[in-house]
């Protein structure tokens, strides 16, 4: 188990892909502080989420099906101070990492080479 010392908390694990979904499920189990996790699969179930309960995370693809991610992103920054945001994206370029840390994402995370390291980065939060 990944211990973080700190509160229990609520994280949003916002993705189009069902499988990346069920995989980010099981591999953020062994995060001691995460209360609860809630996903949402487009950006209308999102906002939906995000109004009924504030997420402490979110785990946030760029790539969404009716808006992207990037808007997304802006929404959660301005309507949910408090709210770290961890993107994940396949869409790799510093231009897109450069993008969204100057948006308010905490983390840029790339997908293909970096994703057992999310537990470790969601449990620093």
């Amino acid at each position: 188990m990944l211990k973080a010392g700190r509160l229990k908390k609520t994280l949003l694990i916002i993705d189009n892909s069902l499988f990346i979904i069920e995989r980010l499920l099981n591999i953020l189990k062994e995060v001691e502080n995460l209360e609860k996790i809630n996903w949402a699969a487009n950006y209308i179930e999102a906002l939906d989420s995000l109004k009924i309960e504030q997420p402490d995370i979110v785990l946030l693809d760029i790539q969404l099906y009716e808006k992207n991610g990037i808007e997304l992103l802006k929404y959660i920054v301005k309507h949910h101070v408090g709210t770290k945001v961890i993107v994940l994206s396949n869409l790799v370029s510093i231009y897109y990492q450069d993008l969204c840390k100057s948006l308010g994402a905490e983390h840029y995370i790339d997908k293909s080479t970096d994703f057992e390291r999310i537990p470790e980065i969601v449990a620093a939060l």
